[in-house]
């Protein structure tokens, strides 16, 4: 663990529990040039941490501190979330700048890391998510190059097995918004529109259906959300 102190960090609010931690990409061409950026005061973005392709670790803000990750946010009913969050950012130049899958050693690190971060906060396999989770209208970090179900078997996060869709099962929208909601999603007012909803749709498919991130309404995308649902109910 390399250590570089971020000025971009305040106190967390008195009272509210840490449990969710947020996984981003840094989106930017160099993992040295996110560092910096992190650790401008003029940006006022920062993290608790960052994960170099080749697996190093920096630390740049306390986890008892709050650090400027999440932005505009929401999960479970719960908006600002950089209060009661972790936010680790991967190195990845991302969409913008040739977005590439993550190598085996920054995975690794990036397991071993927030093993640590579980072992020391309360929070719940369904709170481990993607910064497009909570931010789907303006994100899509850490895509859908990133191995989720492969973290989850490393004992982070979640993932149920998907069984096949029924045959007989068909798209019901109403059900779907409910079910994306019950998990955890800002899922728009009707009213916003259908590109409000198709966004937060690509945002559910980066992260549970990644083969397909079109964010279309269908059979096999509003069934695993279903399935996810039941998982979280069943204690999963």
């Amino acid at each position: 663990m390399r250590e570089r102190a971020s000025p971009n960090h305040d106190a967390r609010p008195a009272g509210e529990p840490l449990d969710i931690l947020v996984l981003h990409y840094t989106g930017m061409q160099t993992g040295q040039a996110a560092i910096d950026r992190l650790c401008d005061p003029e940006a006022r973005v920062s993290s608790h941490y960052v994960v170099e392709e080749d697996g190093t670790l920096w630390r740049l803000v306390p986890e008892a501190q709050r650090a400027w990750h999440a932005g505009i946010s929401h999960w479970r009913g719960h908006e600002t979330l950089n209060g009661r969050s972790i936010g680790i950012e991967i190195v990845n130049p991302g969409h913008e700048w040739g977005y590439r899958p993550f190598p085996p050693a920054q995975m690794a690190a990036v397991r071993d890391l927030c093993r640590g971060i579980l072992s020391r906060h309360p929070i719940p396999p369904r709170n481990v998510v993607a910064h497009s989770d909570i931010a789907p209208d303006r994100k899509d970090d850490p895509g859908e190059l990133f191995d989720w179900p492969w973290l989850a078997g490393q004992g982070v996060g979640l993932w149920p097995d998907f069984p096949p869709v029924p045959p007989a099962y068909r798209v019901d929208l109403a059900q779907l918004r409910a079910d994306l909601a019950g998990f955890g999603y800002p899922v728009p007012p009707v009213a916003a529109g259908e590109a409000a909803f198709a966004a937060l749709l690509r945002a559910f498919q980066r992260h549970w259906r990644p083969e397909a991130v079109t964010g279309a309404a269908d059979a096999e995308t509003a069934w695993r959300a279903a399935v996810l649902v039941r998982s979280v109910q069943s204690g999963g």
